[in-house]
């Protein structure tokens, strides 16, 4: 009996070290997992810096800055503008006085649809 009391002693005892050992990989593998991701969202935040910094680069040089697009697009409404108000100022009394033609020379005319009956 003491025999087979050691030999089930000594199971129990191999079932833990198992264990142990089990739940030390998985907190190894755990860790590795973990410093992987670390890692990776490190590479990622550099990558998407780099790319930034390239962007930025590539506007400065073939668009400008983005305040020297707002300017100039500004400066083109403005000037637009003043020509249309140059060109109202040049034709309203030409336009004033077909509206006062059309007004006053009214023709009284059957419409072309209407019929006798």
């Amino acid at each position: 009996m003491t025999s087979q009391s050691t030999g089930i002693q000594q199971l129990l005892a191999a079932e833990k070290k198992a264990a142990e050992k089990v739940t030390e990989a998985r907190k190894r593998k755990a860790k590795r997992l973990k410093q992987a991701k670390d890692e990776a969202v490190e590479e990622i935040e550099k990558y998407r810096a780099e790319r930034e910094r390239l962007l930025k680069e590539y506007e400065a040089k073939y668009m400008g800055s983005r305040e020297g697009v707002a300017l100039k697009i500004d400066l083109d409404t403005q000037n637009k503008m003043e020509e249309l108000k140059k060109a109202v100022e040049n034709r309203k009394d030409l336009l004033i006085g077909d509206l006062l033609d059309l007004v006053y020379n009214i023709k009284s005319d059957v419409h072309r649809n209407y019929s006798k009956k």
